[in-house]
């Protein structure tokens, strides 16, 4: 064993709840089964929450969007809405956490020895709770990111319907790993199309004049991304959601991105070109500003108090 691989914590110390088959367990002690179609196939769906300072921000709309996407990939559980909230407040009291990344997941579940039919498998349920997860922390946004338009393009959603969460992220890793050969961040990707899609785990807004613009195409419809969407009449904004190519990101007043690890995040810098200023613009802080603000509204957070004891 290398020295640095034995100052590793043991994995029993590290922070977070699972919930898997039907109990609670340190997230460490977490496993699914190796013939569940979930790993073997990818055949599987999830979403992602979160909470912060011990409340989470939109609870029911994203257990909503993961019954949907179970719906959407003709998978069902056991457990109704209700039953699963409880479920998730309970694994977040659990954990002692109170800035937390909650993870919920269905998978197809382990077919019949020698079968391949999908309609033979129990779908499973699990979800874990974790410390929150950042695309980009608070510091690294002072600055803001860099970007680059990826060359690998995003799975059509002829193929892979990108509103359904989903694990077929090889396109997102590609693009990963071009933005950091590049000395950058983050990558987003184009359709097969020619517009752009998303990145790994956020969607992108630019800016014109009192116009956003994010792409409809190809992308996963995120919660943040909503949540701009909502916020963006009272800061006098207009909101067009449609085709956006790299020549407007390029041209655009201000570019951020929008995750639920994350938040509102600015981005400065496009394949090596400024954006605006090079510095994170007004509109971007402003709807950052609003996005957290809403972490404290009672119509938008639910109270981790919640738990089930």
């Amino acid at each position: 064993m290398s020295i640095l691989a034995s100052q590793q914590p043991a994995p029993h110390d590290a922070p977070g709840c699972a919930y898997v088959d039907g109990a609670f367990i340190p997230l460490a002690d977490a496993r699914i089964p190796m013939l569940d179609r979930g790993f073997v196939r990818s055949d599987a769906t999830y979403d992602v929450t979160h909470m912060w300072k011990g409340r989470f921000f939109r609870l029911d709309d994203y257990i909503e969007r993961f019954y949907a996407s179970m719906a959407g990939l003709r998978m069902e559980i056991d457990e109704p809405p209700a039953e699963l909230r409880a479920l998730i407040l309970e694994a977040a009291r659990r954990s002692g956490l109170e800035d937390a990344y909650v993870q919920m997941t269905c998978t197809r579940g382990v077919p019949p020895a020698g079968s391949r039919d999908p309609r033979m498998c129990k779908n499973r349920l699990s979800l874990f709770v974790q410390p929150f997860v950042w695309i980009s922390r608070p510091e690294q946004q002072e600055s803001g990111l860099k970007m680059v338009v990826a060359k690998t393009p995003r799975i059509p959603s002829e193929a892979v319907d990108q509103r359904i969460k989903n694990f077929h992220w090889l396109d997102l890793t590609r693009g990963i790993f071009e933005a950091y050969d590049q000395g950058a961040d983050v990558a987003v990707h184009p359709s097969i199309h020619g517009g752009l899609t998303e990145g790994a785990g956020f969607n992108v807004f630019c800016l014109k004049g009192r116009t956003l613009s994010t792409p409809a195409e190809g992308i996963f419809e995120g919660m943040t991304r909503r949540t701009v969407i909502e916020l963006a009449p009272s800061h006098q904004l207009e909101v067009a959601v449609g085709r956006v190519n790299a020549e407007q990101l390029y041209e655009a007043d201000e570019v951020f991105l929008t995750s639920t690890a994350g938040g509102v995040m600015p981005v400065c810098e496009i394949d090596g070109r400024p954006v605006g200023n090079g510095r994170p613009g007004p509109v971007t802080l402003s709807l950052r500003k609003a996005y957290w603000a809403l972490h404290e509204h009672p119509d938008y957070t639910t109270a981790l108090t919640g738990a089930v004891a």
